[in-house]
């Protein structure tokens, strides 16, 4: 089992993000390209050895041209520092998800670039006391930050990890200069979006984790540190662009092998459950959509019936304990429910790995479940198993038992 872990020394946004994980391996121009695939232009990574204080790593930087602007991007602007004239529209969700999805990019990438987008979302919608569908991205909505989390989501995806974890997040002090005006350090922002993840105070006036780093890593995270005794099988160093005073500004992502035992350890998993009898089935259905954005694990339902036999729905979500304000916000904003159930569980899951398998009708991923050093399940992405089918006009199940039998 791989875990990648995140080392926050200077701080963390979606370029050193991005940065890592071409240290790690990812190819920076399979990156390039997907980001070509989006329904915008003027997108560019530039990449460039870096150092500092004596550590050498790569420093990114996402050029974009927008409106007839050049900007460039990295993590110490992304409030916008260094052009606050420049002309970035301000996007909606609505529009993010249209560029998103006309994508070329696979599913689980636009699932999880579309997650982050939502997260951001409400925690910006939270700070303004609006909502989520009323809120304009200002500068996470600018080319260069779409870039940047796609770019990221993209990037995780493909190194493959079975897992994240992430170190305590830098918090600088004072004040800085964003799309809305003067706003304290952190911003209120990455504040909202690191809830739930371990923090430190450091003694620097700049900001060291933006907006965007905060949302991809809360949603990325999975898991508190690797297990002990893992092997370090990689490390890589991304470089900021500002220097700091009291740190490098380093961004280091370790990729661990976790030690192989006779099974895996259980882990913790938060339960949240309500009954319903008077909400549609087509609300409980969006609700459903809305929760697996936030980062639930899973949700489920099952009919019941209640007092006086009334039909009613059973409304479950499995989900971390660092999510749990987020998953109730929903609960009880986009249900009809009085009360939630919260159950605290150790859960075992299979160790687990994805293959690419060639079938008769092109290649399609597998996810392979491992129990006491022995394969045990292999399930097709039924994506995949779905494109495949079409291209060649046979049934999805035909693409299906290709694929399982391997």
């Amino acid at each position: 089992m791989r875990v990648l872990h995140f080392d926050i020394i200077g701080g963390a946004s979606g370029d050193m993000l991005l940065g890592a994980l071409f240290e790690l391996g990812v190819n920076p121009v399979v990156v390039g390209q997907a980001l070509d695939s989006l329904a915008v232009e003027g997108i560019h990574v530039h990449i460039d050895p870096a150092d500092d204080r004596g550590i050498h790593g790569t420093r990114v930087t996402v050029h974009a041209h927008e409106g007839g602007a050049h900007t460039h991007h990295h993590h110490d602007h992304t409030h916008d520092h260094a052009h606050p004239h420049a002309h970035h529209p301000h996007r909606g969700l609505a529009d993010i998800r249209k560029i998103i999805e006309s994508s070329r990019l696979p599913a689980p990438v636009k699932e999880m670039s579309l997650a982050v987008f939502q997260r951001i979302g409400e925690a910006e919608a939270k700070i303004h006391g609006t909502t989520v569908d009323k809120i304009h991205f200002h500068e996470v909505g600018a080319l260069d930050s779409i870039a940047d989390i796609v770019g990221c989501c993209l990037g995780l995806h493909l190194l493959d990890a079975d897992g994240v974890s992430v170190s305590a997040l830098p918090m600088g002090h004072g004040t800085i200069d964003c799309a809305h005006g003067t706003y304290p350090n952190p911003a209120p922002a990455t504040v909202e979006l690191s809830k739930g993840m371990a923090t430190v105070a450091v003694d620097e006036p700049h900001e060291l984790v933006t907006p965007t780093g905060a949302a991809l890593l809360a949603t990325w995270k999975t898991t508190e540190a690797p297990t002990t005794g893992s092997r370090i099988v990689q490390a890589g160093y991304s470089i900021g662009h500002r220097t700091l005073d009291s740190r490098p500004n380093v961004l280091r992502a370790i990729l661990f092998d976790s030690p192989k035992t006779e099974h895996q350890a259980p882990d913790t998993v938060l339960e949240l459950a309500c009954n319903l009898d008077d909400t549609t089935p087509e609300i409980i259905g969006a609700l459903t959509e809305r929760l697996m954005a936030a980062g639930a694990l899973d949700v489920f339902t099952v009919p019941i019936q209640m007092k006086k036999q009334r039909p009613g729905t059973l409304l479950t979500v499995l989900g971390r304990q660092e999510d749990r304000e987020t998953l109730l916000d929903l609960l009880f904003t986009e249900s009809t429910t009085f009360g939630v159930r919260e159950t605290v569980m150790q859960r075992t899951v299979l160790e687990r790995r994805t293959e690419t398998v060639s079938t008769p009708y092109g290649d399609v991923r597998v996810k392979v479940g491992r129990w006491k050093e022995r394969d045990v399940t292999r399930s097709p992405e039924m994506d995949d198993c779905i494109a495949r089918a079409k291209e060649h006009g046979v049934p999805a199940r035909t693409v299906y038992q290709a694929a399982q039998q391997g």
